[in-house]
């Protein structure tokens, strides 16, 4: 049972300062004067150097990192799903969840857009929502072992459960919500864990139990590696500021959460013993501090260097804005406890956002690049996708020889599992290309990259792997199993999936 209570978000500046070092009435007047300036000077010299360290690079002007760093794919494989013998088989998100918080022993920071981790949050009786029950409860017990655990979640709607959140802050954990809607008009969409500041999981789970069983999705689990843990740490520690009462996007952003690793200087270091190249990238650009990639700018750059495919894994794709309505609409905001949801910006009309698809088709025209696109396919499904999606595939030409070809992944449902809500989809937002991995937080249409805050883990490899092969070639081996799959079709066969694909 989860405690009851009422959630809140806690006063930032609520605790207790620095106590006198004497008593009243037992020290002279001159005494205590010279403890609070001795007290003041010291507050004023750890600041000074908390600033400095934070703000400077700590792994060496050439942006090097000397942690034996190790990271692992991991996915949640919808149950009843099954590839064939020999496929590409990765550690589960609830396993690798699970490992990570047995391994917390000093702090654990979770950016999440909302918390739907048991049956009573859905309001169902599904005996897979029994891993997520699971998590929660290794969470609530962690403030009991001395583990310091802050939440930064979007800002819960009128709909949203709360009784997660109300028991995390119950056991000890602090919670804040983090009012994207009136900042920025979009969602904190991001998905991260940090792990006593050296062990991290980005990728596409939410904090919701049909991501470990219901929903297929995508991470990359990072270990015994502080000098990323530490970077992907400052923009937590942005949402972090932006959950007290009233906050405001500073600008610029204090030093403390600037980053020298982006784009033009990413961090060099060893992944599973191989050289690698790694930048986080964030959104909406109101979020990125100074030195920090834009995630739309890194998603390009990827685009942009690939020479020889690109390959896309992402529920949505749509060169429009995806949640805008008509400033006469008056629609609220999606239900949270969909994968997709995201709220919609009732000031702004639909409008054509064609960044990405752009980038695309002029690699596919100037470099011949060849580009496979695989999309989500579910009830949910934006009907707006399916044209510019056959738009897109319709570039490919026998006489030219443009390569393109777009495929739907459609995740097979059975009677009782088509009840459960907002499940049973290829929740993934990766692109693997000939010299880099992008694993991101974000679909790809155009809230997600001007007003949602996402983020992506960026890792540049062209070597091979010494050992279970690198980052990138580990991705392109799990599109390859699911594009090769019995659960894709191509976007011409309209009869397999115009069926269950979008609202009727």
């Amino acid at each position: 049972m989860k405690p009851s209570g009422t959630y809140k978000q806690l006063d930032p500046l609520e605790g207790h300062g620095p106590q006198p070092t004497c008593f009243p009435r037992k020290c002279s007047r001159g005494t205590l004067l010279s403890a609070i300036l001795l007290t003041l000077f010291g507050l004023a010299f750890l600041l000074l150097c908390h600033l400095r360290l934070s703000s400077a690079p700590r792994h060496g002007a050439g942006g090097s990192c000397g942690d034996t760093c190790r990271v692992v794919l991991v996915e949640s494989i919808p149950e009843g799903m099954t590839f064939g013998h020999g496929s590409v088989m990765n550690p589960s998100t609830f396993s690798t969840w699970m490992n990570l918080l047995g391994t917390a022993t000093r702090s654990l920071d979770i950016a999440s857009f909302y918390w739907t981790m048991t049956n009573e949050d859905t309001r169902t009786h599904e005996p897979s929502a029994t891993q997520g029950e699971q998590i929660l409860e290794q969470l609530l017990q962690l403030p009991r072992r001395g583990v310091a655990v802050r939440v930064a979640v979007s800002h819960p709607s009128a709909k949203s459960p709360l009784s997660d959140l109300r028991a995390l802050e119950q056991s000890g954990a602090v919670v804040r919500a983090v009012d994207m809607p009136r900042l920025t008009g979009g969602v904190l969409h991001t998905k991260f864990w940090l792990v006593d500041g050296t062990h991290l999981y980005i990728g596409s789970a939410n904090m919701d139990w049909r991501s470990l069983t219901q929903v297929k999705e995508l991470g990359a689990a990072v270990y015994n590696c502080s000098c990323l843990a530490e970077d992907l740490g400052k923009i937590f520690e942005a949402y972090w500021a932006l959950g007290v009462p009233g906050a405001s996007i500073p600008v610029p952003w204090p030093a403390n959460y600037s980053t020298t690793f982006n784009v033009e200087t990413p961090l060099e270091l060893k992944l599973n013993d191989t050289d690698a190249a790694v930048y986080f990238s964030s959104s909406p650009p109101a979020l990125c501090a100074a030195g920090r990639t834009q995630d739309l700018g890194a998603l390009l750059n990827v685009i942009d260097t690939a020479e020889d495919f690109v390959d896309i894994a992402v529920m949505s794709y749509l060169p429009t804005t995806e949640f805008s309505r008509p400033q006469r609409c008056t629609q609220t905001h999606a239900r949270p406890s969909s994968p997709a949801s995201a709220p919609p910006n009732r000031f702004l009309s639909p409008r054509f956002w064609p960044a990405i698809d752009n980038r695309l088709r002029k690699a596919v025209f100037e470099r011949r690049v060849k580009v496979r696109l695989l999309a989500g396919c579910w009830r949910h499904s934006q009907v707006s996708m399916f044209p510019f999606l056959k738009s897109l595939a319709a570039v490919a030409d026998n006489r030219t020889h443009y390569s393109v070809e777009v495929r739907l992944f459609l995740v097979p449902a059975s009677t009782a599992q088509a009840q459960i809500p907002y499940a049973r989809v290829n929740h993934n937002k990766y692109m693997v290309t000939d010299k880099a991995a992008y694993i991101g937080t974000s679909n790809w249409s155009g809230d997600y990259f001007t007003q949602t805050a996402g983020s992506a883990l960026v890792v540049n490899q062209t070597g091979s792997g010494i050992s279970a092969g690198t980052v990138r070639e580990q991705l392109q081996a799990v599109f390859e199993r699911d594009w090769n799959s019995q659960y894709s079709t191509d976007i011409v066969d309209a009869e397999r999936w115009e069926s269950v694909c979008g609202s009727r």
